[in-house]
């Protein structure tokens, strides 16, 4: 049977699926937060494609956004993110 630590799991990993997102996520564990506008600058993609790898990523729960009109401001969900290591330690160690 699938249980919540599995179901979880899969959620991260699909996250974790894309490399645009491995590398917001590795560089919002480098500072506390960061703007998306400031994302948009480092990284070649458009902002609407930009967007959609945010909101994966909030969905997943491995990131938060706070909105400071007109901008928003994001950081890594350190609870979720420390869940998130865990389970794929505990995965790959199988």
């Amino acid at each position: 049977m699938i249980n919540d630590r599995q179901k979880k799991l899969a959620r991260y990993a699909k996250a974790l699926g894309h490399p645009v997102r491995v590398y917001v996520l590795q560089t919002l564990s480098l500072q506390s937060c960061c703007y998306s506008g400031d994302l948009t600058e480092i990284l070649p993609i458009a902002k609407s494609t930009l967007s959609q790898h945010l909101k994966e990523l909030k969905d997943a729960g491995l990131i938060q956004g706070e909105t400071e009109a007109p901008r928003v401001k994001y950081c890594i969900n350190k609870q979720n993110w420390e869940e998130a290591k865990e389970l794929l330690k505990t995965f790959f160690e199988l």
